[in-house]
């Protein structure tokens, strides 16, 4: 459906909310569409982008909450009507520092805009009603029915706490919903191709940017107040590369010598590429390898923007490389394709995308993957194995299965490798792998697993 340019924040917001929640597009992209779209600049982008990630992200929750004071199902109401209860219930319920009065008023003025006579007046009672009640809406009660209620309050799927409740239990997996409806802190790389971190730091901050050390990545760097990246002088000179910190811990998780040879299985866009590629100082070798061309060329862009020349882009399926490439690498990462249950804070829609079967999908490609890639490595050569998940089916079992399929290999110690460990990661780090968790360490979620394979044992 054509929309018309937003004229307003609230506008722009409604726009992106019926978009994903109606039509079913990405929030990222339907948020570039409206905004391009409309003449909004600076804060209104800002707010637009806020109000339309709250209600988004709170989707299933707010249309629980909304229905409440609805005498027919939310369902039976017009899209864009249902969208405009959207908006204001995220503004009365996510966002206090947004007067009631101020969020009602502006969305019944979008409800005369998009609506008719009895929108208006539907959307103003609803709307008064949720503001008087919304401190004592009737969630379930948590000893009764605790994924009930966790998934309500922290507008979450019930069969994602579910499965999070047997994998952590009650106060692990609280503290978990709690973390991913935190905004992401802004985690950089350094590009020390180009410069250090005391350099990047003084640069930043010389553009308007508050900078600390992160706390478990050498090169990271967390970042508030910079603005919009790509207008970042650093960022255009390539001094950094937007990467969290879990990410960045997988490059040290390799750390392939200066001199040798790489293959990245699954590199689009490039970032672990990239930080293969300073490890080595610019020297040896790495294959960069997609299924997508149009991918491959964002891999070449960032190496490009950030000075890396020991890249090769490759299109190639990593389920094929071990044919392709027998015994070639010295190094073999595989960051396999995932369900990213260890990043919802990072994309507001992708909480009510995700199925409980996807997980098992997922760790069939994954297997596959890594018993297809694995001929690609020299005898002797080290395999990292990482995803942004939080199953287990994804990650412990799938390193089980292929160990179990591929006798040559074995897990082999990270604590050598990862600069910083958590106190909590210290024994499964000795045993060769580690789960970083959102709300015990302020990471994304990534399970890295290290692997050797044997000098003189073949397939």
């Amino acid at each position: 459906m054509k929309l018309r340019p937003a004229a307003s924040a609230r506008e722009a917001a409604l726009q992106v909310i019926y978009r994903v929640t109606e039509e079913g597009a990405f929030a990222s992209l339907a948020l570039d569409e409206v905004l391009q779209a409309s003449n909004l600049e600076g804060r209104d982008r800002t707010l637009a982008t806020e109000l339309a990630y709250s209600a988004i992200k709170a989707w299933q929750t707010l249309d629980w909450a909304l229905g409440l004071f609805l005498k027919h199902p939310l369902a039976k109401l017009p899209p864009w009507m249902r969208c405009l209860l959207r908006l204001g219930g995220a503004q009365l319920m996510y966002l206090p520092r947004i007067p009631a009065r101020a969020a009602i008023y502006e969305t019944v003025e979008l409800a005369k805009k998009y609506g008719h006579r009895g929108t208006v007046g539907l959307v103003n009672g609803v709307l008064r009603n949720l503001d008087r009640r919304k401190e004592n809406l009737p969630y379930p009660e948590p000893g009764k029915d605790p994924a009930g209620y966790l998934s309500l309050r922290y507008y979450h799927p019930r069969w994602l706490v579910e499965k999070w409740l047997a994998q952590f239990g009650y106060e692990e997996t609280e503290a978990l919903c709690r973390a991913d409806n935190e905004p992401a802190p802004m985690a950089i790389r350094t590009n020390t191709l180009k410069t250090t971190v005391a350099g990047l730091a003084a640069r930043l901050q010389d553009e308007g940017a508050t900078v600390r050390p992160a706390r478990y990545a050498p090169e990271g760097l967390i970042v508030e107040g910079l603005g919009a990246v790509k207008a970042s002088p650093s960022f255009r000179e390539g001094l950094f590369y937007v990467q969290d910190e879990g990410s960045q811990l997988v490059g040290h998780a390799l750390k392939p010598e200066p001199g040798s040879i790489v293959i990245d299985a699954s590199a689009a866009p490039g970032g672990k590429t990239t930080h293969l590629a300073q490890l080595m100082v610019n020297r040896g070798t790495i294959l960069a390898c997609d299924v997508h061309p149009s991918r491959l060329e964002l891999i070449k862009e960032n190496c490009r923007r950030l000075g890396v020349t020991c890249v090769r882009a490759v299109l190639a399926d990593a389920r094929e490389l071990g044919q392709r490439y027998p015994e070639v690498a010295d190094y073999l990462l595989i960051d396999a394709p995932c369900s990213g249950l260890g990043v919802l804070r990072r994309r507001p829609d992708a909480r009510w995308r995700k199925e409980l079967a996807g997980t098992w999908e997922m760790a069939r490609l994954q297997l596959e993957i890594l018993l297809g890639a694995r001929r690609a490595l020299k005898p002797g050569g080290v395999l990292v194995y990482s995803t942004c998940s939080l199953a287990p089916e994804e990650n412990q079992e799938v390193i089980r299965q292929f160990l179990d399929r591929a006798r040559e290999f074995s897990l082999v110690s990270l604590e050598p490798w990862l600069p910083v460990l958590p106190a909590d990661l210290e024994v499964p780090a000795r045993q060769g792998w580690v789960q970083y968790l959102p709300q015990r360490h302020g990471t994304d979620g990534f399970f890295i697993a290290r692997l050797k394979r044997e000098e003189n044992r073949g397939f």
